[in-house]
Parts: structure tokens; sequence; C-alpha cells
């Protein structure tokens, strides 16, 4: 998740310090990556936080930081590991590839995530939110090992620009940009961490500022050599299958508008835990009636929903789940509903059979 608002200016001097560069292998089976703080605690470096796996009891107290300013202004806490590593990556980015990267954000409170959810709620709506933002005690941004990256550019007078907007950083133009800073992350035991297409495994969109820290060179050229294998897939030794989406011919929306509310769904769909996403297909044209949409309306306390869209979902349950569903058993056509205003985005109303 980045910043929606801008802040003010300067990030500290790189710690010199070389990691190893390890060469990258086969998938294994994810060993812990653990170091000692200064208080003898431990941390581990592959922890899983995210929408199904809180922080980890204890972490706070294991964790040792250090705080750094960016070239906003802005004072950044974050692992004092990740920050050694962090410091070299940007170094090499410097000095080979006149690339000048800041830290925007790293480690942050389960308070202030709150705060970021009702800011993001209240300005964009609560399933942009969702799929954007975690919830507290939930947020990978909670370990101090999750941070996320803003560049500057260097004019012909010397003078930066800081590039940091969400809607600035994705345009195409800056695409080179990121491709270069994410083939050296692994070098320096980083990875890409929220990956295009994966969004129901993460639960979170595309972000290509968004790197974590395993402490490990090995780990992260294994995770990042495999293309679209999440972290998620890795710790559980296995990858899940590929999705088939399927948006046949709308003459009411654009394969724009409908992805984007396929990718609403595959966020909320990151929740269900035990469950592994096979299909997703939109419903028709032949759905979006005058009474679905009063339906819709009537779901939500004071909405004024214009517009709506039905997707069909295939998914399986593992032999061993717990729940509502049924194990080893094969879901089809499951209903998603979503609506929107005329200005508004795509809003999750209703799911289930």
């Amino acid at each position: 998740m980045k910043r929606t608002m801008k802040a003010l200016l300067c990030l500290l001097s790189a710690v010199c310090m070389l990691l190893p560069l390890a060469a990258c292998g086969a998938k294994p089976t994810a060993p812990a990556a653990e170091s000692e703080t200064a208080e003898g605690s431990e941390i581990d470096y592959l922890a899983l936080v995210n929408k199904l796996n809180p922080l980890p009891e204890g972490w706070e107290d294991a964790l040792s930081t250090v705080t750094i300013t960016n070239s906003l202004g802005d004072e950044v806490e974050l692992e004092e590991n990740a920050y050694t590593a962090y410091a070299l990556l940007r170094a090499d980015l410097e000095e080979n590839d006149g690339i000048y990267t800041e830290l925007d954000s790293a480690r942050r409170s389960v308070a202030e995530q709150q705060r970021i959810m009702d800011e993001f709620t209240e300005k964009y709506g609560a399933d942009y939110a969702a799929k954007t933002v975690a919830q507290p005690g939930y947020s990978e941004h909670h370990t101090g090992l999750a941070l996320d990256l803003y560049f500057r550019i260097k004019g012909a007078d010397g003078e930066f620009t800081d590039v940091y907007y969400n809607e600035d950083m994705e345009k195409d133009e800056y695409r080179g940009i990121w491709d270069t800073i994410h083939a050296k992350l692994a070098d320096y035991g980083f990875i890409l961490r929220y990956l295009e297409g994966e969004e129901h495994i993460t639960g979170y969109r595309y972000e290509p500022w968004h790197i974590r820290y395993v402490n490990d060179t090995r780990i992260a050229h294994e995770i990042m050599s495999q293309p679209g294998l999440t972290l998620e897939e890795y710790l559980a030794g296995r990858s899940a299958p590929e999705v088939e989406i399927t948006l046949g011919d709308s003459a009411l929306y654009t394969a724009e508008e409908l992805n984007d509310a396929v990718l609403a769904v595959k966020c909320r769909f990151a929740s269900f835990a035990g469950c592994e996403l096979h299909a997703i297909r939109y419903a028709g044209d032949g759905q979006s009636t005058e009474e679905n949409l009063r339906w819709l309306n009537s779901l939500a306390e004071g909405a004024e929903y214009t517009q709506l869209a039905e997707f069909l979902m295939d998914f399986h349950t593992a032999a061993d789940i717990e729940g509502a569903w049924n194990p080893d058993t094969d879901y089809s056509d499951y209903p998603w509903w979503l609506a929107r205003t005329a200005d508004g985005g795509w809003e999750i109303v209703s799911w289930g059979y």
C-alpha cells in the first residue's frame, strides 16, 4: 500500500556491508530464516502475515529496528537487517543504473494501519480498501520486513522530482524502472511480494513498490526465479493452478471494467481459507436487470448503485478444511454480485448460493 497524499524531504546514507549472493536452485521445502536480535530473541524472516495469518505473538518484543528520514521528510521505521540490505540495493541501483529509490513506508503499528484503512475506505470505498490495505493486525507492514518504495527522477539540472503517488508510479513510462529494481531484489535478500495475477493468493492487487525481506539470498532467488510464485506458495511447497478468467462479450462494460471487478473478487477470495480457485467468468449482460439492481440496492443501506455485474466461480476445497465448506469438494457456479455508482468503483454486495 502506498501513500495518497504528499509529505516532505531526505534518506540517510547507505550502510556499507556486503551480503552473500547464492545461486538459485529447485523449489525447496522452505527452511526457517531466523536471526537473533540484540536482546537474544529471534524473528522468523519467513513469517507469513496476510489476510489469514496475523502477526506472530511476541514479534514486536523480538524486533530490532532503525528509523530513517526519506526525501519527503517522513520518518520510516524498519527491521535493522532489512535496512542494511536495502541500503546496499539502493546504492547498487544508483551507481549502476541511475535509479534513485526511497522508502515510503515500512513498519506500521496496528493503530496506524487502522487509520490508513479508515482513510482509504472513506476515500475509495470498502472494496478498493480491502484489495489495497491490510486489516489491522494482519498487515505485513507490522513485521518491519515489508518495504514500500518510491523513486526520484534526476533532471538535467541535477534537481530531483519525487514520484510517489500510486497512479504515477504505475504509468507505463516507469515500467522499465520497476523491472530493473525487481531484477536486483533477490541479490539482496528481497522478493516482490504482491504479484500481478496472483491476487487470489496474496489478497492484494499488484504493487510494484512493495518488497519483502527474507534475509536469505538463496531463498529470494528461488522465489524470484519462478515467475508468478508467491511467498504463500513457496512456504506451502506447491504452486496453485492457473486460474481461467472468461469475460465473454459485453455491450455494457469494457474488458478493463470487467477485469477490475474480477480483481475485487480475487482479492476477497484470498480470505477463503483452504480453498483453491480454478475459474471466474462473467455471467453476462443479461443479469443486469432493474430487478437485480433494486435487490442489490436493498442489501446495502443507503446505496445508490446504477450498474451491476454477476460473476460465477469454480473452486475446490482441501481435504482437511473446517467450517462451512465440505472437504475435498468442487464448487461450481458460485455467484458473486458486484455493483457500482456511475462514478465509483466496483463493490462486492453479495456472494454465495
